[in-house]
């Protein structure tokens, strides 16, 4: 198989991961620690509730986001990225740059 054939397929597999819309938002919300479900939906203009859990379902399955049942005073779900969550933290802030220059 040629390198660039090989590449393709590995963009093709980050974009089918990444390409749903708010994905790389919640991920961005979370890169300053744990958020609460409802801490997420409100600095993400726009997302329903519904298409909120869909989207923590699916960076859950990939191991991107960890989902943490916590007892302060009640009980509370927490949502934080993971070690591979971190490493897209860079590649969003390229976009950001990217997005600031030429859009």
């Amino acid at each position: 198989m040629s390198t660039s054939k090989k590449l393709s397929e590995e963009a093709n597999k980050a974009i089918k991961m990444f390409g749903d819309e708010y994905i790389l938002c919640i991920i961005s919300s979370l890169s300053e620690g744990g958020m609460r479900f409802n801490e997420i939906q409100r600095t993400i203009n726009g997302i329903n509730p519904t298409t909120l859990v869909d989207r923590l379902k699916k960076l859950e399955q990939e191991s991107i986001v960890v989902r943490k049942e916590e007892t302060l005073d009640k009980l509370s779900v927490v949502y934080t990225l993971t070690e591979k969550g971190q490493g897209i933290l860079p590649i969003i802030n390229e976009f950001v740059n990217f997005a600031k220059k030429f859009l």
